[in-house]
């Protein structure tokens, strides 16, 4: 097995260079960087796991986690996931704290801020889409604190995502409606919010499959409810008075119980057909009572738990990422298979 001595002579250069290179230490020039990466792949490099934890551990490594507040149960369940995995990282002596915070920028980027002066070395996150964010954590990045984003991603140089591929679970959605429902539909979305980037996604992927495949089915309206039940009742039923002909309901985020309620309100209960995502309580029982004719899931547990898996590699282990997407499997549950 090759040693950093044996890569810094075949490159002509310092071992402490191919150190900070190899171990994410500091600045080297992109083109040196290229070089030793080149030479530790073409001589098998493969880092002292034993040696690089017992340094990190020296080194009281905190990973800071962002997280929406858990007002949404589905982030209740990907709160899970961060604290079994900091559990375990907790050997290792490794802190993870922890920020919950609105659908709000301005809460966001404090957060950012305040686990920056706790003095995290990487940070996990489900961002808030808008240019400030980004600039953040592309701000993070040149500084040397690597990013994963988590549930939803945004455009900036984090070094990952994890969680679902949100334009092909809004095309599943789409597959899913054309196929269980039939003369002339009309169809409602019920959406979070613009600046959530897998909400935008899910229903780009709807749009686009239902125009190309499923002639029958006309999306007439969407409307916005934060993830919020009562907003979702509201809204939901004001639609449904305004607009009598829509039969079909495509919830791109929470609210599916305040939404539901809505629609049992108005009497229409079994006469609309409604497809949600996840499978928190409240819709696990609106699926069992047969209201919700199906939701994808898509394991929130994980969602929690793996970007912080992949973050303590990368910062304990040195490892280097293997890809840049890490999707969750598309998961759909009905009355049947719940």
């Amino acid at each position: 097995m090759a040693t950093m001595k044996e890569i810094a002579e075949l490159c002509n250069i310092s071992r402490g260079t191919v150190d900070r290179v190899l171990n994410h230490r500091g600045s080297v020039k992109p083109e040196t960087a290229a070089r030793i990466e080149a030479a530790a792949k073409m001589l098998d490099y493969r880092p002292n796991k034993a040696g690089l934890i017992l340094a990190a551990q020296k080194k009281n490594l905190k990973i800071g986690v962002i997280l929406f507040q858990d007002s949404n149960p589905f982030f209740a369940e990907v709160l899970e996931g961060v604290h079994a995995k900091a559990a375990e990282l907790s050997g290792f002596n490794c802190q993870v704290p922890i920020r919950q915070v609105p659908f709000d920028e301005a809460f966001q980027l404090e957060a950012i801020r305040s686990l920056m002066q706790e003095g995290i070395h990487g940070l996990v996150i489900s961002p808030y889409n808008a240019p400030s964010i980004a600039q953040e954590i592309d701000r993070l990045s040149d500084s040397g604190v690597p990013v994963i984003t988590t549930n939803t991603d945004i455009p900036s140089k984090r070094i990952a995502y994890t969680g679902s591929n949100y334009h092909l679970s809004g095309q599943t959605a789409a597959g899913l409606l054309g196929r269980m429902t039939f003369g002339q539909v009309s169809v409602g979305i019920v959406t979070g919010s613009p600046h959530i980037l897998c909400h935008t996604e899910r229903i780009a992927g709807f749009t686009e499959t239902i125009r190309h495949s499923f002639p029958h089915v006309h999306i007439l309206e969407t409307i916005e409810n934060h993830d919020d039940d009562q907003e979702s009742f509201e809204k939901v039923q004001g639609l449904l008075k305004r607009l009598p002909q829509v039969n079909a309901l495509y919830f791109a985020a929470a609210g599916v119980y305040g939404g539901c309620q809505a629609v049992r309100s108005l009497g229409l209960d079994g006469k609309i057909k409604i497809f949600t995502y996840d499978k928190v309580k409240t819709t696990a029982e609106l699926v069992r009572q047969g209201m919700v004719t199906a939701t994808i899931c898509q394991k929130p547990f994980l969602q929690g738990y793996r970007p912080l898996e992949l973050m303590s590699k990368y910062l304990l282990e040195g490892a280097r990422l293997e890809k840049e997407f890490y999707y969750m499997d598309i998961d759909i549950r009905m009355k049947e298979n719940l």
